[in-house]
């Protein structure tokens, strides 16, 4: 399974994003080249190498009309200050904003991915501000190259095409930060609602917004695990560099990208649950049947007390990586649930195998044996020994020792 990891231990911004990206690329010049004939009105896109904290990165400049525009969603950048070399933003609306995405020389996918993150950023401004969506115009985000950088994220990603995308927590930073709207306290406000459901975190050192509404909207879409980095063979690492150069921290973005693998002796599992109230038993009992005929591995359900004394079940799910979204499907089809936690585990396990042994009267018997870590098992199939037992008017434990 081709895994990107996104290291955002000093946040995220679009410019981050995509300059850790373009680096994973076969050809990162080709890519810039590519990049540049999407079309986006007055924008290029220009690749430069950068070193922060001793360490060499890439950052993915965005120029309008010739001029850097001043960082309005990078971070560190104090949003107010984004007239400082003369330009004007236009204030956009989502509508706005999608017509001039869909003008771009963009697989439609892209295109769809795009106006996804605008609708994200335009949810948590609505929520942020109190408007109904079709009133919010955007400052900053609406900007050309904040179009440009959301753009060049989306079309990385598809031609990356990771099969998962998986986050560290996200740190967003401490202080505030100067928004078209006002000094805010970092997180600003649409940013803390797009990182509604991701794990992060502040930052008591550094006094400024690491993780931009930009960067939030664009992991909200991406993201789908949170966690420490995955056992990946790595085919590829890009570093990202953020706008400013700490003393003593590395401000990047880091992308590990590469074939996620399970080390030896142990799988990579998912592990899937959800609280369930508000169903029969025989319905539970029909849905795990069916999360099992689904791919799942196990399915087991724990005795509950939910909220306000009623009795329920957790329903307990381990699957394959690869049968994750099918085990998924069947947990919301079969159930009343709402929604399903996720937990990328591993597992030592024994190595199995199975053997079948005919006995002098013709029946078969199936055993199971395991070994590994210096233990061996070994156990016959219930199935096989309950029949035996039952045909010869035997107990189990009389049936087991017959058998040997």
């Amino acid at each position: 399974m081709k895994t990107l990891y996104l290291d955002c231990s000093m946040g995220a911004s679009g410019d981050m994003m995509s300059a850790a990206l373009i680096e994973l690329m076969p050809d990162p010049t080709d890519a810039v080249v590519r990049l540049n004939s999407l079309g986006i009105p007055h924008v290029v896109y220009k690749r430069e190498s950068v070193v922060r904290c001793g360490v060499a990165a890439t950052r993915l400049a965005v120029t309008v009309n010739g001029v850097e525009e001043c960082a309005h969603d990078h971070q560190c950048h104090e949003h107010g200050h984004h007239h400082e070399h003369g330009h004007h933003h236009e204030h956009r609306s989502l509508e706005d904003v999608l017509r001039l995405v869909d003008a771009l020389a963009l697989p439609a996918k892209v295109k769809a991915d795009v106006a996804q993150v605008y609708r994200l950023l335009a949810d948590a401004e609505s929520r942020a501000h109190g408007r109904p969506v079709g009133e919010v115009h955007f400052h900053e985000v609406g900007a050309l190259d904040a179009v440009a950088d959301i753009a060049a994220v989306c079309w990385l990603m598809s031609e990356l095409a990771p099969d998962q995308v998986v986050l560290s927590p996200v740190n967003f930073g401490g202080g505030t930060v100067r928004c078209a709207h006002g000094v805010m306290a970092v997180p600003a406000p649409a940013t803390a609602y797009l990182l509604e459901g991701m794990p992060a975190h502040g930052d008591g050192d550094i006094l400024c917004e690491l993780c931009t509404p930009t960067g939030a909207a664009l992991l909200k879409h991406f993201a789908g695990h949170f966690g420490p980095m995955p056992s990946v063979k790595t085919e590829k690492v890009g570093f990202g560099a953020g706008m400013r150069d700490f003393e003593g921290r590395a401000n990047l973005l880091r992308a590990t990208f590469g074939e996620c693998v399970a080390p030896d002796d142990s799988d990579a599992v998912c592990e899937l649950k959800c609280n369930i109230d508000d169903m029969t038993g025989e319905a539970v009992a029909f849905a795990c049947k069916r999360i099992f005929d689904a791919g799942a591995l196990d399915v087991l359900t724990v005795p509950a007390t939910m909220k306000k004394g009623r009795p329920g079940v957790v329903l307990v799910v381990l699957c394959t990586v690869d049968a994750r979204d099918s085990v998924v499907a069947a947990i919301f089809r079969h159930t009343t649930t709402l929604g399903v936690r996720e937990h990328l585990c591993r597992r030592s396990v024994l190595k199995r195998k199975a053997e079948a042994t005919t006995l002098p009267d013709g029946t078969t018997i199936r055993r199971k044996s395991s070994e590994g870590y210096g233990v061996k098992k070994a156990k016959l199939e219930f199935d096989d020994l309950a029949a035996y037992a039952k045909a010869k008017g035997l107990s189990l434990d009389e049936a087991s020792a017959e058998i040997g």
